[in-house]
């Protein structure tokens, strides 16, 4: 069962979203101390987050950043706010999407379900987290480990978004401004050159799993990787 994790503080709103969410079959809890919305999301390990922007104490944006250092779980903004500035801080946060009030619950199901679809759909495994196999090599997106023949190591969030990005599309070029947009997260500006950083970070990461040249550069336009590891003894 799909876990959602509600950060808002209008208590009959949260109750109506309850209400509606558990015919769909969802389990959902609500944020109860908004000094520990953190340390809640945490213990509940949510699959997927509804956030407003005004809250108490901290604003929506901070804490979108501080789940975002620790998951790459999908992230709805929920806000009366309609301003394109704050749909544009809100996904330069790291949110997935940006719901206005008021709305329709059923065009929020419809965005939480294709959101849980993109996420955990084709590629789950675990109903813990979001990971890859391809050939033997594993990626676990939330532990931010990359697994194989029982030897694992670990990614930094950038790393595994990167590889993220390359194992669901293997074979396939992923353009540098795909990339740059999928890193643009954690980062206050991203340029070209980082990126070649991060990815030559990767290669690393790769060899110590005894990984060689599988990330192919292709000039002017990006990246892809090739699984040859697959074929090798």
């Amino acid at each position: 069962m799909f876990k959602i994790f509600i950060i808002e503080d209008d208590k009959q709103l949260v109750n109506l979203l309850k209400e509606h969410l558990h015919k769909f079959g969802y389990d959902v809890q609500s944020v109860d101390d908004f000094e520990e919305v953190r340390n809640q999301f945490e213990q509940y390990s949510p699959h997927l987050v509804l956030l407003d922007v005004n809250l108490p104490k901290f604003d929506g944006y901070y804490w979108c950043r501080q789940i975002r250092s620790i998951s790459t779980c999908p992230i709805l903004f929920i806000s009366a706010r309609d301003s394109k500035m704050d749909q544009v801080m809100a996904l330069d946060n790291g949110a997935d999407d940006y719901i206005t009030k008021p709305f329709d619950y059923e065009i929020v199901t419809a965005k939480i379900n294709s959101q849980l679809r993109r996420a955990y759909g084709q590629y789950a495994s675990t109903e813990n987290g979001r990971s890859y196999t391809v050939h033997g090599l594993t990626l676990d997106v939330e532990r931010l480990q990359l697994s194989l023949n029982e030897q694992t190591i670990e990614l930094s969030l950038t790393e595994a978004k990167i590889l993220d990005e390359l194992m669901k599309k293997l074979e396939r070029v992923v353009s540098r401004d795909r990339l740059l947009e999928k890193i643009w997260d954690d980062q206050a500006f991203v340029d070209d050159n980082t990126l070649n950083v991060y990815v030559t970070r990767v290669r690393k990461k790769l060899t110590l799993l005894g990984i060689n040249d599988a990330i192919q550069t292709i000039r002017g336009q990006g990246y892809r990787l090739i699984p040859d590891w697959g074929h090798k003894e």
